[in-house]
């Protein structure tokens, strides 16, 4: 994974501050796959493991940026979804609950 969240920056980064990024994504996804909860230990699923790349690379695009809502400079309109990441992608995920008796 952090190859590949490597070569989609096209930039050099420290594989450590990749997997930082691949952290931070992985726990969107789980917080939103789990909204009653999860452990850190689990994993991405499968399914939403291109996804934990996108928002990863949203992260690492945004860096120095949190929060902004508006921006503009010489002819660049930078507005952001919301202060972390993309409503977009976050609709992917398909929240799962477990119902217990």
């Amino acid at each position: 994974m952090v190859e590949r969240f490597k070569l989609l920056l096209g930039e050099a980064i420290e594989d450590q501050e990749a997997e930082l990024y691949l952290d931070m994504a992985k726990l969107i996804i789980l917080a939103r796959r789990f909204p009653f909860g999860y452990n850190e230990d689990m994993d991405v699923e499968p399914q939403y493991r291109h996804l934990q790349l996108q928002i990863a690379v949203e992260l690492y695009n945004k860096r120095g940026a949190e929060g902004e809502l508006r921006h503009t400079e010489g002819g660049i309109d930078r507005t952001y979804e919301s202060p972390g990441v993309s409503e977009s992608l976050l609709k992917e995920i398909v929240p799962k609950a477990k119902v217990g008796f």
